[in-house]
C-alpha cells in the first residue's frame, strides 16, 4: 500500500521504529483464531470526491499492489474479505456499509485525514482499524493515534498476528513491524478478483499491477525508496503472472510498480520474452535514465513496452540517475535532451519528472532550464513535484527539521502540487511560486500542448497526453496561492513558520475535499508535529509498550 511517487508496499525505513518481528510461521486459515472473521481492505487512491476526465479515465489505474495483497493473504487465513479501491467516484457510504471485524486501510499521506475520519467511524462500530502503507511509513506516529495497528514491513506472518489478537488500542496505536521485506507476494492469479473488480472502473485504459522487486539502489535523500534496502522478487513468478493475464485479458497493459524497473535488466527481459509472443501484452515502467541506454531501449520496445516514466529531478545533482556525471545546467539539459529524444524513437510515451525547490537551486536559472529542455523535448510529459518531506521517509527530511525548515501543512495537501511543506533555501516564497507557475504554465498550457500532440506517436498516446494536460488545475492553484502571498497576511505567516494556525484558505478546502467525512475527523487530527522526527529520531514513542500518555503529548 504504498508517497510521491511511488513506492505502492508496506515499508519502514531501515531505522525500524518498532522492531516486534515474529519467528511464528503463518497459519495456513482460520485454524486458532476464535472465528472467521469479516475483514475490510480499502485502498484510498482518491483523498475525496473526483472529477474530470482524466481522473475517471486513470484513477482505478493508480490502485496499490500492497492492498490487494494483504486481501489475498486474509483469505489464505481463511477470513471473509471485501476490497474496496476508492477512486474517488465511488459512494463511500454505500460501499463501508458491511459489518467489519477489522478494517485495513492503504493510504498516501494526502489521503490520511480521509483514513482517519473513517477509521473513527469504524472504531465507534466495534471494529479493529490497521493502517497499513507510505503514510504509516512517513508519519507511524501520528497513525497510531487514530489506528489501532500501524504497519511497517508486512508479511503473511504479521498479517495473521493482528488477526489473532485484533485488540482495541487506545489511546495509542501499536506498531508492528516484521524484521524485513516479504521475499515474495501473492501473484496476479491470487489477486485477480481484486484487480478485476479495480480495472473495470477503468472505462478505457485498463492498468494490471505488477510488481518485481522492492526498494530502490539510488540513494536520493528526498526519496521514500532511498532508506529501502533494493530486493528482486522471484522471476519465476512473473512468468507466471504474464501466463495467467494472456488467459485473461486480449492485449492487456501492465503497469510495473518498481520504484525502479529494469535494475536486473537481463533477468527481467528473460522473464518477459519467455512467455509474451511480441505485441501480445503492453507494459509501463518507472526507470531510470541511466538504465535507458540504445540497446535496452531496443528490447524494451521488442517485448511491448509503451511508457517510460524517468526521474530527471534537477539539473545541478543527482546525475548518477541519469548517466550525466557532473555535468550540470545547460550541458546537462542538452545531454538529458538527447537521451529522451532517443527514447522518444522506441517508446512513444515518456514522462519525465522533476522536483521543484531543491537545495542545489537558485536564481531563475534551473527554472528557465527546465523551459528550455521541454523546447527541445517536445514530445516529452511534464510531471512537477514541489519538495515535500513526507516525515520519516527519507535522511533528508531529518536535517529538514533541524533546520526548522519544515512547515505544518495538514496532508491533504501534501501530493506534490498543493502545498511544498518545506521552506526553500535559496528563495523567497513569492518569487519562487512566480517561477513555478511560470514553468509549469510554460510546459502545460498552449503552444506547448499542442507541440506535444504534434511530436507524440501513436493515437493513444495523443488522446493520453492532450486529457491529461487540458484536464490539470495545477496552474489554476499555484497561480491562486502566489496571489494570496501578496493579499493575506495570515498566508505569508504560516509560510514563514511564524504561525501554525491553518489560514482560512486552506481550512475551506479542506472541508470541501472531506465532504461529509470532515464531521467524522477526530479531534487534533486536522494538523500534525511536523517535528516528530527530530523529536524521536529513533521512535522509541512509538514502539509496543510506550506510555498511553505519549498520545497526548505528540497531539501537541
Amino acid at each position: 500500500m504504498s508517497d510521491a511517487g511511488a513506492s505502492r508496499k508496506y515499508a519502514m525505513p531501515r531505522m525500524n521504529l518498532s522492531a516486534q518481528a515474529s519467528s511464528r510461521p503463518p497459519s495456513q486459515g482460520v485454524g486458532a483464531s476464535a472465528k472467521r472473521l469479516q475483514i475490510t481492505v480499502l485502498d484510498l487512491v482518491n483523498k475525496g470526491p473526483a472529477k474530470g476526465l482524466f481522473a475517471r479515465l486513470m484513477n482505478a489505474n493508480l490502485a496499490s499492489i500492497m492492498p490487494q495483497v494483504v486481501a489475498a493473504w486474509c483469505q489464505e487465513l481463511g477470513h471473509t474479505v471485501r476490497y474496496v479501491c476508492y477512486t474517488g467516484f465511488e459512494d463511500l457510504s454505500r460501499e463501508l456499509l458491511e459489518d467489519t471485524d477489522v478494517l485495513f486501510v492503504g493510504a498516501f499521506s494526502r489521503s490520511a485525514q480521509t483514513a482517519y475520519a473513517i477509521s473513527n467511524l469504524y472504531r465507534q462500530r466495534g471494529a479493529v482499524t490497521v493502517m497499513g502503507g507510505p503514510h504509516a511509513r512517513c508519519y507511524p506516529e501520528d497513525a497510531a493515534l487514530y489506528f489501532d495497528y500501524v504497519l511497517g514491513f508486512t508479511d503473511k506472518t504479521i498479517i495473521d498476528e493482528v488477526l489473532r489478537e485484533r485488540t482495541p488500542q487506545r489511546p495509542l496505536g501499536r506498531c508492528v513491524s516484521a524484521a524485513r521485506q516479504p521475499t515474495a507476494l501473492p501473484g496476479v492469479a491470487s489477486r485477480w478478483k481484486f484487480i478485476e473488480q479495480t480495472i473495470a472502473k477503468a472505462p478505457a485504459f485498463k492498468f494490471v499491477p505488477m510488481i518485481g522487486s522492492m526498494g530502490c539502489p539510488y540513494t536520493c535523500s528526498f526519496c521514500i525508496d532511498s532508506v529501502v534496502d533494493y530486493q528482486p522478487l522471484a522471476f519465476e513468478q512473473i512468468r507466471d503472472d504474464l501466463r495467467f493475464l494472456l488467459g485473461k485479458l486480449k492485449r492487456p497493459v501492465v503497469g510495473w510498480h518498481d520504484p525502479n524497473f529494469g535494475v536486473r535488466f537481463d533477468d527481467y527481459m528473460s522473464a518477459i520474452e519467455d512467455v509474451v509472443s511480441p505485441g501480445h501484452i503492453r507494459f509501463v515502467a518507472e526507470s531510470s535514465l541511466s538504465l535507458l541506454s540504445e540497446p535496452h531501449l531496443k528490447r524494451l520496445k521488442a517485448n511491448g513496452f509503451v511508457g517510460i516514466l524517468p526521474g530527471i529531478e534537477s539539473w545541478f545533482e543527482l546525475g548518477n540517475k541519469s548517466r550525466t556525471g557532473r555535468h550540470v545546467g545547460m550541458e546537462k539539459v542538452r545531454q538529458i535532451s538527447d537521451h529522451v529524444n532517443t527514447i522518444l524513437r522506441y517508446i512513444p510515451f515518456v514522462q519525465t519528472n522533476f522536483v521543484l525547490g531543491l537545495d542545489s537551486d537558485s536564481g531563475r536559472e534551473p527554472f528557465e532550464l527546465t523551459k528550455r529542455f521541454f523546447e527541445m523535448t517536445p514530445g516529452a510529459y511534464p510531471a512537477f513535484s514541489l519538495l515535500t518531506a513526507y516525515g520519516r521517509a527519507a535522511p533528508l527530511n531529518l536535517e529538514l527539521q533541524r533546520a526548522g525548515r519544515v512547515l505544518p501543512f495538514p496532508f491533504l495537501f501534501l501530493d506534490g502540487n498543493h502545498a511544498m511543506n518545506v521552506r526553500p533555501l535559496n528563495y523567497e516564497w513569492a518569487p519562487f511560486y512566480d517561477m513555478v507557475v511560470d514553468t509549469t504554465r510554460h510546459a502545460m498550457t498552449g503552444t506547448r500542448i499542442l507541440r506535444r500532440f504534434a511530436a507524440n506517436r501513436g493515437v493513444v498516446t495523443k488522446i493520453f497526453n492532450l486529457v491529461r494536460a487540458t484536464s490539470s488545475k495545477r496552474v489554476r492553484f499555484q497561480d491562486k496561492v502566489r496571489h494570496l502571498l501578496n493579499t493575506d497576511a495570515d498566508i505569508r505567516r504560516f509560510f514563514a513558520g511564524e504561525s501554525r494556525k491553518l489560514p482560512d484558505f486552506y481550512m475551506e478546502r479542506m472541508r470541501r475535499s472531506l465532504g461529509p467525512l470532515w464531521a467524522a475527523l477526530p479531534p487534533g487530527a486536522l494538523m500534525h508535529d511536523e517535528k516528530a522526527y527530530l523529536a524521536d529520531p529513533f521512535g522509541t514513542s512509538i514502539r509496543p509498550g510506550a506510555a498511553p500518555h505519549i498520545a497526548a503529548t505528540l497531539r501537541k
